[in-house]
């Protein structure tokens, strides 16, 4: 429910949700980024980050088997999604689709 109140509230802007787990290293390793990118395109997107094991219902219906996993979101739409702590490849889908 707050995941779709989020949703709503982001209007036209890009909503990049990052799907992680406290037990995950690979999360813990580009969360910096992602905090870096959030403050680099902070007029354009809005990050959303949840945690899998917290919620599970939510993981479930985005089919989420991987951590992390960001799934890219406009105007309640996905827009693309992709696996695994690429930070050069989140900030390619950043800029692709905040355009």
């Amino acid at each position: 429910d707050d995941f779709n109140n989020k949703l709503e509230a982001a209007g036209d802007q890009l909503v990049v949700v990052d799907f992680f787990a406290t037990w995950c290293g690979p999360c813990k390793v580009i969360a910096p980024k992602l905090e870096e990118f959030q403050n680099k395109y902070a007029d354009k997107i809005v990050v959303v980050k949840v945690d899998v094991d917290e919620c599970e219902e939510l993981a479930a219906q985005y089919n989420i088997a991987s951590m992390p996993t960001f799934l890219f979101i406009k105007r309640k739409e996905v827009v693309g999604q992709f696996s695994g702590a690429n930070a050069e490849k989140l900030e390619n889908f950043i800029q692709q689709h905040s355009a």
